[in-house]
C-alpha cells in the first residue's frame, strides 16, 4: 500500500483554489468508530460544523461483545444515551476485570452505574453514529484520508480519490494504523506485539459438557484460552496464535483448528464462523496528541492489549474530554490554554492504562514467575481496598485531573445525584458547564450562555458549591463569588457583557 503523503502545495490555497479563510467545516474527523462518532456528537452540542470521514463503506458486520465500564456508562447517562444502550446490553457485576482474576465487585463503588454493560460493538457504533447525525453531524463513508496540510487558517484534507476538503481542525480517530498520525509525523513509541491471540465466534461440533470440562481445565492455567457459549449454538473462541508473518492478513478457520489442537488436543469440531480476527499485545502511545490544528484521539493516540476491556472506553472518554474544549476554541469562548489541557489531562490517563495492561499481560503468562505473582495478587485482592483500587482503575472512576491545590474532590468526576430539579446527569445533557449551588447566593452572570446554574440547598454534596465542566469533572469548590468568577474565566473564557 502506498504511504500517505503530505501535500505541501496545499498550504497556499484552500479546496479548489479557494481562499483558505473560506472554510466549509469547523472540524473534520477521520474515522467513525466509537471515538469519532462520540466526538462528532460532542461538537454538535455546540453547533460546530462537523464532517466525519470513514474509509469503510459499511459498518462492521461481525458481532463482537465489548464491555462499557462505569465511567463510560456515566458519560452516556450525561448525554441521554444510556437507556438506549441498556436495551441492547446485559449488566454484569463490576468485578473480575483485572487480569481476569475472579473476585467479586467491591462493595459500595461510588457510582449510580456500578456495573459492566456487555453489548455488541456494532450496536455501540450504530447508536453513537445515529446520535451524532441526529445532532447534525455529516458522515461520509467510503472516504479515506490520504494526506493533509495545515496553515494558519485551517487544514486542507486530501482524500484517496483526490478530492480536497477544508476545515479549521482535523482530528484523527482512525485507529491504530492512523493515517493522520503518520502524516503528522508524531512518534508512536512503545513495544511491538510479542504474543498474538486468535479471537472469533463460531459453531462447535461436540457436546457442551465436553467443551465445558476441557475448556475449564485449560483456562485455569492459560488465561489466553477461552471457549464460552455465546448463544444460539455459537461459541466465543479465544486461543493463543502461532507465529504470525503478516498481522494485516485475517486468520482462517484452519488457523483456529490448528491452534485449538495444539493447546487443547482437539479442535472441538469448530465450523461456520461468524467472524474471525487476531490481536497482539503491542503497547504504544503517541508522543503528542496535538500539533497545531491537528489532534489525535482513541486508538490513533494509544494502543494496548485488550486485557481489562479498556480500549473502547478510553477512546470514548478522550472524545468527551476533547469535544467541549475544541468547540469552545472554535466559538472563540475558550481561554488560549484550554485546548492544551486535552494533552495534559488525557496523555497521563492513557499512560496509566498502558501500564496496567502491561501488568495484566504479565500476570496472564504461564511462566512460573508471573504465575507466582498472580497467586500472591489473588490473595491480596481478598482485601477489599486492594480489589477496589484495581477495579476503580480499570473502570476509570479513580481519575483525578491536576487542577492545583484543593480538596480531594477537585479534579474528580461528580457522581450522579438527585436534585430538586431532577437527576444531576440529566442536567448535563446539553454539554454545558454547571454550577451546583447549595448557598443559593452565587451567580453565573456573564457566563450563562455556557454555564447553567442549579441552586439546591438540599443537594447531597460535601461542599457548599461545585463548578462542573461539561465532562462532569469538578473544576472548583467553594462559596465565594470572586473565586467562582476566577474559575469561570479559567475554564469558560471571558464573560459576556
Amino acid at each position: 500500500m502506498q504511504s500517505p503523503q503530505v501535500f505541501p502545495e496545499l498550504r497556499a490555497e484552500g479546496a479548489d483554489g479557494a481562499d483558505p479563510a473560506a472554510l466549509v467545516f469547523d472540524v473534520i474527523i477521520a474515522g467513525c468508530g466509537p471515538t469519532g462518532a462520540m466526538l462528532a456528537a460532542e461538537l454538535r452540542l455546540h453547533d460546530v460544523r462537523v464532517l466525519v470521514l470513514e474509509k469503510e463503506t459499511e459498518p462492521v458486520s461481525f458481532v463482537r461483545i465489548v464491555g462499557l465500564h462505569i465511567r463510560s456508562l456515566e458519560l452516556m447517562a450525561m448525554r441521554g444515551l444510556l437507556d438506549r444502550l441498556l436495551e441492547h446490553g446485559r449488566r454484569r457485576p463490576a468485578g473480575g476485570f483485572f487480569a481476569a482474576i475472579d473476585k467479586p465487585a467491591p462493595r459500595g463503588l461510588d457510582s449510580a452505574h456500578a456495573y459492566l454493560l456487555g453489548i455488541p460493538q456494532p450496536v455501540v457504533e450504530r447508536l453513537l453514529e445515529e446520535h451524532a447525525t441526529r445532532l447534525g453531524a455529516q458522515v461520509r463513508r467510503g472516504c479515506a484520508v490520504a494526506g493533509f496540510a495545515q496553515d494558519d487558517e485551517g487544514v486542507t484534507v486530501e482524500l484517496a480519490d483526490g478530492e480536497r476538503l477544508r476545515s479549521r481542525y482535523l482530528v484523527g480517530c482512525d485507529g491504530a494504523r492512523s493515517t493522520v498520525r503518520k502524516v503528522l509525523g508524531v512518534g508512536f513509541p512503545g513495544e511491538p506485539s510479542r504474543n498474538d491471540t486468535l479471537m472469533g465466534e463460531m459453531r462447535v461440533g461436540v457436546p457442551q459438557e465436553e467443551i465445558a470440562a476441557r475448556a475449564g481445565e485449560i483456562s485455569r492455567t492459560d488465561k489466553r484460552f477461552r471457549l464460552r457459549p455465546f448463544g444460539e449454538g455459537v461459541y466465543s473462541v479465544l486461543v493463543p496464535a502461532a507465529d504470525v508473518a503478516d498481522r494485516a492478513e485475517p486468520p482462517t478457520l484452519d488457523d483456529f483448528k490448528r491452534q485449538l489442537r495444539a493447546v487443547a488436543g482437539t479442535d472441538f469440531g469448530v465450523h461456520s464462523p461468524r467472524w474471525l480476527s487476531r490481536f497482539g499485545d503491542a503497547t504504544r502511545q503517541a508522543e503528542r496528541y496535538r500539533v497545531g490544528r491537528v489532534l489525535l484521539a482513541g486508538d490513533a493516540a494509544h494502543i494496548h492489549p485488550p486485557t481489562g476491556g479498556q480500549g473502547l472506553n478510553l477512546g470514548v472518554q478522550d472524545a468527551v474530554n476533547l469535544g467541549w474544549k475544541l468547540a469552545a476554541h472554535i466559538r472563540g469562548e475558550a481561554p488560549d490554554t484550554l485546548l492544551d489541557t486535552y494533552q495534559t489531562e488525557r496523555h497521563p490517563v492513557a499512560a496509566d492504562v498502558l501500564d496496567n495492561t502491561r501488568a495484566q499481560t504479565e500476570l496472564n503468562s504461564t511462566a512460573p514467575g508471573p504465575r507466582a505473582v498472580r497467586r500472591l495478587l489473588t490473595e491480596l485482592m481478598d482485601i477489599d481496598e486492594v480489589n477496589r483500587r484495581l477495579i476503580e482503575k480499570i473502570t476509570a472512576i479513580d481519575i483525578r485531573y491536576d487542577f492545583g491545590d484543593g480538596p480531594d474532590l477537585l479534579g474528580r468526576r461528580m457522581r450522579d445525584i438527585d436534585l430538586k430539579q431532577g437527576r444531576l446527569y440529566d442536567l448535563l445533557r446539553r454539554g454545558r458547564g454547571l454550577l451546583l449551588d447549595r448557598t443559593e447566593r452565587l451567580t453565573v452572570d456573564g457566563w450563562s450562555d455556557r454555564v447553567d446554574h442549579v441552586a439546591d440547598p438540599t443537594a447531597a454534596l460535601d461542599a457548599p458549591c461545585v463548578l462542573l465542566r461539561p465532562d462532569g469533572h469538578i473544576a472548583w469548590i467553594g462559596d465565594d463569588q470572586h473565586g467562582l468568577n476566577t474559575h469561570l474565566s479559567h475554564w469558560f473564557g471571558t464573560p459576556t457583557t
